[in-house]
């Protein structure tokens, strides 16, 4: 059974995503399951049932490395949805090049 406060994140996760499939980011929650070989069954079932005790924490990880959410906005739900810096444009440019920069090019080029 998760904690109140577990669930309040993990329903905060499935937000994240319904915000990364609006901006178009990511096609719909088969695309990210498919992309990390996560168990869909699962995932539609924590969906409806946040208490279950099948979440992983590493799906929060993919959310802030792959598609720069930011982990204080997941954990807490405070400050901005995307990490600074990044946007849904920006992600979406990221995911088309194969996710291979960290950070957008202005913090490449050294200019902070």
């Amino acid at each position: 059974m998760q904690t109140e406060q577990s669930q309040v994140i993990i329903k905060r996760f499935f937000e994240a995503l319904q915000i990364l499939i609006e901006n178009k980011v990511i096609r719909g929650k088969q695309t990210f399951t498919t992309r990390y070989g996560i168990n869909r069954r699962n995932m539609y079932t924590l969906e409806k049932e946040p208490e279950r005790d099948i979440f992983q924490v590493a799906w929060l990880e993919n959310l802030v490395k792959d598609y720069k959410v930011s982990a204080e906005w997941l954990l807490t739900g405070n400050g901005s949805f995307f990490s600074a810096g990044w946007n849904s444009g920006t992600v979406k440019s990221l995911m088309k090049s194969g996710g291979k920069i960290e950070k957008p090019a202005k913090y490449l080029h050294g200019k902070n």
